[in-house]
């Protein structure tokens, strides 16, 4: 058994230490068109993950409460509602006044420098896209984009800028809406239709279209490389579920803009790129636009929105680490690695690794190999499940294989707890 656990944790830790970085597209200097400013999101792997999390504290609206069904999809009244595919061109003209320029100053507290207790606060300036939402000035980007700003610049393709409002953030799955506050014209505000992303696939054509580098009106073309992907968040210590993978342009600046299909749709926000340089090596991600048609109602009534919270961490079955259970070496599930104390997990008895009373080994605990009927290949699977189909107060039931002996756990979710402890080195809390 103490061979077992060894194995099972240099897996884990030699899965965690990967040769990539996921990169967030928040721009750079306006009118600086060298190396952008960039913040890294990722240097380390997805493999052990931690589905527990925290709520944005920078808002005080009731998040718990203002949870959508996340079956419920609603499409917003947009302008531009076609059903056929569009040229390049077309597109282009239908949905440029749509899109627009974002620029944040936020702060950055200096930990270095400490005056009176406090960290010296330094100010920087980011540059990126959005998109518009509603006829009331509502209009959707990114959470790293905006950061701790209250207040944004907003600059339309004819060249007005107006001031926004930050009204509401979820930093989890990098979202944030913004309002207009200067007088505007609803007329000259084009709100494009939301899509349900679910709808995609694999080789379908897409376009971005954001301010790159500070080029502002920029389209690029590509096509839809994968869907369902994590994208790791070491800043918040979770994981974006369920992003659209691309292999269109995007790149520094791009961020909060959108991500279309042929009939000028909103699909997805995009967020972030794959690359060691900073600069777009062919695979980018996108929020997916499902998340913002079940989000978009609580961020704008409460400033927040509140996700379902298992409360365990763990990893993939791999064939090595299946063998070593005695199980068939393409067994698949998630082995739960611990249990958050006060959460679901905890309360429908599920096991992650314990110590042995009479020796100083450890004993694994539970294989999660489904949830509601649906079987678990992966720990991508169990989260983006529990993302998008999952909201709190739900019941699930949980497939699980105890030693051999497999199990129903049903559960009841709850909302995430206010704050959570930073992971450890190989470590990810997601949702």
């Amino acid at each position: 058994m103490v061979a077992v656990i060894i194995l099972l944790l240099s897996i884990i830790t030699i899965q965690s230490i990967t040769n990539y970085r996921i990169l967030s597209l928040i721009g750079q200097q306006p009118r600086q068109l060298s190396l952008p400013f960039i913040s890294t999101i990722m240097k380390a792997g997805k493999q052990l993950q931690q589905l527990i999390t925290g709520q944005n504290t920078d808002n005080t609206g009731n998040c718990q409460t203002a949870a959508v069904t996340p079956a419920s999809f609603t499409q917003t009244t947009g302008t531009h509602n076609l059903v056929h595919n569009l040229s390049l061109t077309g597109l282009f003209k239908q949905v440029e006044n749509s899109v627009v320029q974002i620029t944040s100053t936020v702060s950055n507290p200096n930990m270095q420098i400490i005056i009176n207790g406090n960290p010296l606060e330094g100010q920087s300036t980011r540059l990126g896209s959005g998109v518009v939402y509603d006829k009331q000035g509502h209009i959707i980007t990114n959470n790293h984009l905006v950061g701790n700003a209250k207040t944004v610049d907003v600059t339309f393709v004819d060249g007005n800028t107006y001031a926004a409002k930050v009204i509401g953030t979820d930093p989890f799955s990098d979202i944030a809406i913004i309002q207009l506050t200067d007088d505007f014209s609803a007329e000259n505000v084009m709100p494009l239709v939301i899509a349900n992303s679910s709808s995609l696939q694999v080789g379908q054509q897409i376009v971005a279209i954001g301010n790159p580098f500070g080029l502002s009106d920029t389209m690029t073309t590509g096509i839809i490389s994968q869907m369902g992907r994590l994208l790791p968040n070491p800043d918040t210590g979770f994981s974006t579920p369920n992003a659209v993978q691309t292999d269109a342009a995007i790149n520094p600046g791009n961020s909060g803009g959108p991500l279309l299909n042929m009939q000028g749709q909103v699909v997805g926000i995009n967020t972030a790129i794959n690359s060691a340089t900073g600069e777009f090596s062919g695979v980018g991600f996108a929020v997916p636009s499902s998340t913002i048609l079940r989000e978009m109602p609580a961020l704008i009534q409460n400033g927040c929105y509140s996700h379902a919270w298992l409360g365990i961490s763990g990893s993939s079955i791999t064939p090595d680490i299946a063998q070593s259970a005695g199980l068939s070496r393409n067994y698949k599930g998630v082995a739960v690695g611990s249990v958050q104390t006060g959460s679901p997990a905890e309360k429908a008895d599920l096991q992650g690794i314990t110590q042995n009373d009479d020796s100083n080994t450890q004993k694994v605990g539970d294989i999660i190999t489904g949830i509601d009927g649906h079987t678990l290949r992966s720990i991508d699977d169990l989260i983006n499940y529990v993302d998008v189909h999952k909201a709190i107060g739900d019941n699930a039931m949980l497939t699980i294989n105890r030693h051999g002996q497999i199990m129903n756990l049903n559960l009841v979710l709850q909302g995430r707890p206010p704050s959570t402890q930073s992971p450890t080195q190989g470590q990810f809390i997601l949702p």
